[in-house]
């Protein structure tokens, strides 16, 4: 192997060093900023393809284009009404001036880190400065849509000035004017979940208890109350069915003894003796059995019969 021939292989050798050094892609969800001595140099790359730079010298630096994530951590915070809740929120935001950004953050770390302290602290400010039910709420209640059954349920009724989608919205205002200087935009703020403290969520929940229990003694006693009524109603109905029934027995008690009555007399009628026998007979029949003793006279009536057989 020549000399030409080495030097020719250690030139393309460098060649392809210097070229895989300068040369870099930026893809459609980046943006770039390339620097120099740690010194931004130029304009911020954000048209995608291959591109190129000093190489060794400068250094890229990538950023994403796509929407990025905040969530904050539960905050203790009190309300305007001296109501100790937890709070979580959780953003989205974008890096619009990578320059900006690079100049003032760095890097996404940095970014998370300036955004905590930002929304975290227009999040307290915003709900120290509201009443716990307008965080809560959004909107205010229809009372034809609402059954009230206690005081405490009357709160539900009351009426709202801004509500949690407003607060979130000046949240969300007042952290734009703050990150505009940046380079960032926020996008959107929610707050994702409120809650008691600990030591206040006990109470509510007996409190919450103790007025479940209330309203279930009310429809027991109601219901109790339907229940008596209903056994009145079918006591009375039961005290008529058998009074009708008993003017019917009687009704027919007595049409059947006015009809014995003319069975009888029209068999009087007909042998007053055979009458007097037949119904002597029914009586023998209803005083008289193997464990009765009856001491009588001879005149009797009721011996009549026995003692001069027809």
């Amino acid at each position: 192997m020549t000399i030409r021939t080495i030097a020719t292989a250690v030139l393309l050798v460098a060649g392809l060093v210097l070229l895989a050094n300068s040369a870099y892609t930026v893809y459609e969800t980046e943006q770039v900023i390339v620097t120099q001595f740690g010194n931004p140099v130029g304009d911020p790359v954000t048209v995608p393809g291959l591109h190129f730079k000093v190489p060794f010298i400068q250094k890229k630096n990538y950023f994403e284009k796509r929407f990025l994530e905040w969530d904050g951590s539960p905050n203790q915070v009190p309300t305007r009404d001296k109501r100790f809740i937890w709070v979580d929120t959780y953003a989205r935001w974008r890096i619009v001036d990578p320059l900006l950004f690079f100049q003032r953050l760095r890097d996404e770390n940095g970014a998370q880190s300036r955004l905590d302290d930002i929304l975290d602290g227009e999040m307290r400010n915003a709900v120290a400065s509201y009443d716990l039910i307008e965080l809560v709420r959004s909107t205010n209640r229809d009372p034809d849509d609402v059954q009230i059954e206690s005081e405490e349920e009357a709160a539900i009724l009351e009426m709202i000035e801004q509500g949690r989608e407003r607060i979130s919205r000046e949240i969300l205002a007042r952290g734009s004017m703050r990150t505009a200087d940046l380079g960032i935009e926020l996008l959107d703020l929610r707050i994702k979940r409120i809650n008691y403290v600990d030591e206040v969520q006990q109470d509510v929940f007996e409190r919450m208890i103790a007025e479940r229990r209330r309203i279930a003694e009310l429809y027991l006693s109601e219901g109790q109350g339907e229940a008596a009524r209903i056994r009145g109603e079918r006591e009375r109905d039961l005290q008529q069915i058998q009074s009708e029934a008993f003017r019917m027995a009687e009704e027919l008690r007595g049409e059947a003894d006015a009809e014995a009555t003319d069975i009888y007399a029209g068999a009087y009628n007909r042998d007053a003796d055979f009458y007097a026998f037949t119904r002597s007979l029914e009586t023998y029949e209803k005083v008289m059995d193997q464990d009765t003793l009856f001491i009588l006279g001879t005149d009797s009536e009721l011996l009549r019969y026995l003692e001069q057989p027809r």
